[in-house]
């Protein structure tokens, strides 16, 4: 009996993604939502970028397929990581995409090619020789489906029409992350405070070498392997009531809580409530590190008013989107939509194994070369010296077994030099500093001390 109670108490499957968007085709609501955005900032150290692209084309030529993309980059150490990724981070992710694919294939393919995305910028950018390095919070709005990917302490939250937030990131600060602190050591990090002379310790958490106090980033070649550029990603399906999304950097979230946030900007258009939320950050601690705020609203087209109407009643129209719904309204059911209110997870994955991210044996025409990476999206003939695993992927003999779709020679490297397989498998101890020379390819691989 108890055993059938507590099956009867456990959450309904997700629902696929094309489900979800017929109920609210059936149901009248509309899967081209109005956004309404803007962006408010304050500089001092200026490492601070953020990127809006609101007409992105899923179709070339095709207006019925356009999504749009908002993001921030925090840089560290120079701009020079955070200007590549507002420049280059979403063409890297768009090329992983396959294509001429359906809007639901697309959407279902996106958090793969994010992670694709992330680690082809890093591993181009790190080719420049710069130690940069960068947070990125990117954010891809299509339909009421929202996908979000981030490495680093930069946070998205989701403000729905009742009020609640969700948090659509996760930080990866090593003073709060005690799993990404395991993953660090484990791969033969560091993990430490700031030690003055006389053995006072004094800051935050930071991983050495390199003394980073993040666990993901884009770029900082200067740390280490063990600082993966994976991104943890969540995509979310909203009702048709929409939502309000706040993209922002440290800056903020170090002065003021997800709550804090949402409320200093609640009943306000997208633009003046960007500048708030900067606003209240700056009265709450003052101005000690680069702020950079991106609010985006997502409307319904029935909420949206008419021309004719006056400013004053078109700002009461928003408002009513985003003012806390009272206690007796919360949890009601709109007569058509069984979701009015609610927001559905599609997906959420934060490991930092590729293998988990990229998908284990997935099909691959092993009988026509050429093989494309499934990283840098390069087409090319197999390596010689290539062998195929039991799960059907290709590796060459120095590297462990991989599952995984095709990756090429470089972009093999680097997704060993992250998971630290060298030390699993126990050819390098961790403490050396060491050039493996791969005879076939002349190539070098750096484990650092």
């Amino acid at each position: 009996m108890a055993t059938a109670a507590r099956e009867r108490r456990l959450p309904p499957p997700p629902l696929p993604l094309a489900t979800l968007i017929g109920r609210e085709l059936r149901a009248g609501g509309s899967e081209r939502p109005a956004l309404r955005y803007g962006h408010a900032g304050f500089a001092k150290r200026g490492e601070d970028y953020f990127l809006v692209k609101p007409d992105c084309l899923r179709v070339p030529g095709d207006p019925s397929s356009s999504f749009s993309v908002f993001a921030v980059f925090d840089g560290h150490n120079g701009v020079s990581a955070a200007v590549y990724s507002k420049e280059h981070l979403l063409e890297h992710v768009m090329s992983a995409l396959p294509p001429d694919i359906g809007r639901d294939d697309w959407l279902q393919a996106l958090p793969r090619a994010l992670v694709a995305g992330f680690v082809k910028a890093d591993i181009d950018f790190q080719r420049k020789g710069e130690v940069s390095g960068t947070t990125a919070t990117l954010v891809v709005i299509h339909g009421f489906t929202v996908t979000v990917a981030s490495v680093g302490d930069s946070r998205c939250i989701l403000d729905t029409q009742g009020g609640e937030l969700q948090l659509l990131t996760v930080d990866h600060r090593l003073e709060e992350n005690a799993e990404e602190r395991e993953r660090v050591t484990a791969s033969g990090g560091e993990v430490g405070r700031l030690n003055l002379f006389g053995g006072q310790e004094v800051g935050p958490l930071r991983c050495w070498p390199g003394g980073l106090c993040l666990s993901r980033s884009i770029g900082d070649m200067d740390v280490g392997e063990f600082i993966v550029p994976i991104p943890h990603v969540k995509q979310v399906k909203l009702s048709n009531a929409g939502g309000r999304l706040i993209i922002a950097s440290d800056g903020i979230w170090d002065a003021l809580s997800n709550e804090a946030a949402a409320k200093a900007c609640r009943g306000l258009p997208a633009e003046l409530a960007a500048k708030l939320v900067v606003k209240q950050a700056l009265k709450t601690s003052g101005l000690k590190d680069d702020t950079t705020c991106v609010v985006v609203d997502i409307i319904p087209s029935d909420h949206l008013t008419s021309p004719q109407l006056s400013p004053k009643k078109n700002q009461n129209k928003l408002k009513s989107l985003f003012r806390r719904r009272s206690h007796s309204s919360v949890g009601k059911l709109g007569g058509k939509s069984a979701s009015f209110g609610s927001v559905e997870e599609l997906f959420e994955e934060g490991s930092a194994m590729l293998e988990e991210r990229l998908g284990r044996n997935l099909s691959l025409k092993a009988a026509s070369p050429p093989f494309r990476c499934a990283i840098c999206q390069v087409d090319q003939e197999p390596f010689e010296g290539l062998m195929t695993d039991n799960g059907g992927g290709y590796c060459s003999s120095p590297y462990a077994p991989w599952g995984g779709p095709h990756l090429c020679l470089e972009c093999r490297k680097k997704k060993d030099a992250m998971e630290a397989w060298y030390k699993r498998y126990g050819l390098l101890s961790a403490n050396q500093f060491v050039v493996y020379v791969q005879p076939r390819v002349k190539s070098l691989l750096f484990l650092r001390k």
